[in-house]
Order: C-alpha cells, then sequence, then structure tokens
C-alpha cells in the first residue's frame, strides 16, 4: 500500500487524536495528543489487521504518522518522542490524569521499553522466557 493510500486510511484516527486533544479551536494539548498517538501506535503494531494494515506496511504506517504528529509536535521523531515522554515524570502525571487503566499504562511502558531501549527490551524478554521455562 502507497504512502497516500495509507495516510488516506489512518486520517479518520489521526484527525480523531487531534480532536480529543484540542483544548481550544488553535490549541492541542500535547500532553493528551502524546498519550494518544503512542496508543494508537502500540495498537496498530499489536494489531495491524485490525486497522487494515499489512504488516509490512507498518514502516510506511510509521512515516504517515511521524509526519502528521510532527506537525503538532514540531518534532521530527514525534512517535519516539511521545515514548520518552510516557516514560517521564510529566508523562506519567499526564496518564495519572488521564485516569489509564493499569493495562493501558503498562502497554505505554512495554512498548517504550521496545522503542527506546530495544536491545535492553530483547533481554528483559530473553529473561522472562528464561524464568518461564524454569517454572
Amino acid at each position: 500500500m502507497n504512502e497516500a493510500h495509507l495516510a488516506e486510511r489512518l486520517a479518520p484516527i489521526l484527525h480523531e487524536v487531534e480532536k480529543r486533544a484540542r483544548v481550544a479551536d488553535a490549541f492541542v494539548d500535547k500532553e493528551v495528543y502524546r498519550i494518544l498517538l503512542a496508543t494508537v501506535w502500540a495498537n496498530v503494531v499489536m494489531n495491524p489487521d485490525e486497522a487494515g494494515i499489512d504488516v509490512a506496511d507498518l514502516e510506511r504506517v510509521h512515516d504517515v504518522i511521524n509526519a502528521r504528529a510532527r506537525d503538532v509536535l514540531g518534532s521530527d521523531d514525534a512517535i519516539k518522542d511521545c515514548f520518552r515522554f510516557v516514560t517521564s515524570r510529566a508523562g506519567e502525571a499526564a496518564m495519572d490524569q488521564a485516569r489509564l487503566s493499569r493495562t493501558h499504562r503498562e502497554l505505554l511502558l512495554y512498548f517504550s521499553s521496545m522503542i527506546l531501549d530495544p536491545d535492553g527490551h530483547r533481554r528483559w524478554m530473553a529473561d522472562v522466557e528464561r524464568r518461564n521455562e524454569d517454572s
């Protein structure tokens, strides 16, 4: 699928993220936006079929979402920055304020681990698997 088609497919959810994070016509609450965008990305990666996307298209999906988020957040690597935010004190406070469920919070932190420290995440997962095998 080409980027234009992916952008068209993703437009409704990205519009909804912006709408939910909007505090006035011209202002977006960037903290809320970051949490919502991180949630969208995590869900797309976990269930690309549900979003009508092929796994092979995930890199292009990333580029489409990142480009749209760049317009809002002003960051070249907006998706990654969303996950950096989630792991920060401000992100923790924003998740508390948004009253994220424990499961939702753990999902975002899990994805943060994968995105921000992929090697550490692989070591951690290997350790978890070893412990499960030993049980």
